[in-house]
C-alpha cells in the first residue's frame, strides 16, 4: 500500500462545522494541535477524506489545506516543536473497521 504523509490544516468559520471537521479528522489521522492533523493516507482514503470534507464545508467561508509530504515510509519530518507538546510522526497502524 502506497501511503503518503499529509498535514491537514483548516480554518472553519462556523463552530458546528468546525466540530464536524474535527470529529471527521480524528478518524483519519492524529491531532497535532488546534485545527491541525497529520495523516497517513492511501489514495482511496485520501479521496474519501476530500469527498467528505467537501460535503461538510462552506466553500465561500471555510478553508482547508492538505499538504502532501510524500511517501510515508520515506518521509523524515524535520519539525521544531516548542511548548507543552512534543511532535511525533504518525506511525503506520492497522485500521479496524
Amino acid at each position: 500500500m502506497h501511503e503518503h504523509l499529509y498535514i491537514v490544516c483548516y480554518d472553519i468559520a462556523d463552530p458546528k462545522r468546525w466540530r464536524a471537521v474535527f470529529k471527521l479528522m480524528k478518524g483519519f489521522g492524529e491531532w497535532v494541535q488546534l485545527s491541525v492533523f497529520q495523516c497517513r493516507l492511501s489514495p482511496p482514503r485520501h479521496a474519501e477524506l476530500i469527498a467528505t470534507l467537501d460535503q461538510i464545508i462552506q466553500h465561500d467561508e471555510d478553508h482547508i489545506l492538505l499538504m502532501d509530504l510524500g511517501p510515508a515510509k520515506n518521509v523524515q519530518p524535520r519539525v521544531t516543536s516548542l511548548g507543552k507538546r512534543n511532535f511525533e510522526p504518525i506511525e503506520r497502524q492497522a485500521v479496524v473497521i
